[in-house]
């Protein structure tokens, strides 16, 4: 049976600024890849922990089927807030512990609801440290952020 890894990450150019995620898809069996898909995307004017998010919910939207896997992230802010913090904001009415609004509760709402059809496990991953599938992943979302830059003609 193949078991489906997400790596995801997200880039940002200042912070907020132009920003990308992205996406490995991969599908493997023993050490075997049987199928890989890549996916990445961006945003002109956006932070860091949104594009971490939005890789997140990529990877699960765009499954076609209800699917078991490993989500792989590098981002403590979005392996923390899904396996921990989101039950209580969801509890209180999505405001934090200090009864303010949830930051970026657009997409912890989206995430929430797009894990639900799947059974998801979360990785948290150190970024930076030579992991091949999260060099990929932040390479795609580098790729994702690359329309959004300005040109050094511009700058």
């Amino acid at each position: 049976m193949a078991e489906l890894f997400a790596y995801t990450d997200g880039a940002c150019s200042g912070n907020p600024g132009p920003g990308g995620w992205g996406v490995l898809l991969r599908a493997v069996e023993g050490e075997a890849v049987l199928k890989e898909r890549e996916l990445k995307g961006g945003e002109a004017d956006t932070t860091n922990n949104r594009m971490e998010l939005l890789a997140a919910i990529n990877a699960l939207e765009r499954l076609e089927k209800p699917s078991r896997l490993t989500v792989v992230t590098d981002s403590a802010y979005v392996k923390n807030g899904v396996t921990g913090w989101i039950f209580g904001w969801k509890r209180n009415g999505w405001k934090t512990s200090n009864k303010k609004p949830v930051k970026n509760v657009d997409l912890w709402q989206r995430l929430d609801a797009a894990q639900e059809r799947h059974s998801v496990t979360w990785k948290w991953i150190k970024g930076h440290a030579g992991h091949a599938e999260n060099e990929r992943a932040d390479e795609l979302a580098r790729a994702g952020m690359a329309p959004f830059k300005p040109s050094r003609n511009e700058a």
